[in-house]
């Protein structure tokens, strides 16, 4: 089989299977295992998919620069947003981490909730310029361009002054055994510290993230409160996490109302 074809079938099962094992594959068609873990490198190298230990799984689209992922899914995005939104209530404070779905919450937020938010990113703190009743805390630091958010060892500082009641957090994969995963270790290490200043954690993931991994480890599936997502029920991954132990809540649910902080 030329290499080309080996290729488009392992893209074939990773759509369909959400994984593919090189050990299993190899002795399907009676490949080596090297060939197949040359053709996943490639495959990589190209972000067609993310190399784990033993095959691959599938690699995220949300890893694209912010301007990009703005594009991907808006439709998703903001019925996710209408979701998170709901959880803020008068008084609360939360943690609002950065990216293309966490400024939808952001514009979707009433103008006249009362709060506090928290944010490493710029552009959900100007985005909530007009909101008169929320003060908003910007945490200061590097500037990674290419998801506009703070990171670094002055932002991780920073973060460790401040708690809340919720910490609403975008990543790039939800995947039942690789977890929640990011494209970059500092932004990845950054959400981590965010996540450890908050009681609850929701996780905000449009379709495209459902089933997708990236290369560095946010958090494991235990230890948030729930995933929010319009992906179907009938999603095969959908169901494997929910096996797993996670709450997944979806779009069409009852809206989530969380009690007002005494």
């Amino acid at each position: 089989m030329l290499a080309a074809a080996r290729k488009d079938l392992l893209l074939d099962r990773l759509r369909a299977d959400g994984s593919v094992s090189t050990k299993e594959l190899a002795a399907e068609m009676h490949l080596s295992e090297d060939t197949l873990r040359r053709d996943l490198r490639e495959l990589a190298a190209a972000g067609l998919c993310q190399r784990v230990y033993g095959g691959a799984l599938p690699s995220s689209p949300a890893m694209a620069d912010l301007a990009t992922r703005a594009e991907v899914e808006p439709a998703s995005k903001n019925q996710i947003a209408q979701m998170a939104a709901n959880l803020l209530t008068p008084g609360c404070s939360v943690i609002l981490d950065g990216g293309t779905t966490t400024l939808a919450v952001a514009r979707a937020l009433p103008l006249t909730l009362r709060c506090t938010l928290i944010t490493h990113s710029p552009t959900i703190a100007s985005a909530l310029l007009g909101h008169e009743g929320i003060d908003v805390f910007l945490l200061g630091g590097r500037l990674f361009k290419h998801s506009g958010v703070t990171c670094g060892t002055v932002a991780a500082e920073a973060a460790q002054t401040i708690s809340a009641d919720l910490f609403l957090l975008g990543v790039t994969g939800v995947h039942p055994t690789a977890g929640l995963t990011t494209g970059d270790a500092e932004e990845a290490a950054m959400k981590r510290t965010l996540a450890g200043r908050a009681v609850d954690t929701y996780v905000l993931a449009s379709k495209e993230k459902i089933g997708a991994a990236s290369p560095y480890t946010v958090l494991p599936l235990s230890a948030v409160t729930a995933v929010i997502t319009d992906t179907p029920d009938t999603n095969a991954t959908i169901a494997q996490l929910r096996d797993g132990g996670t709450n997944v809540i979806h779009t069409t649910a009852p809206p989530i109302r969380k009690r007002r902080p005494s």
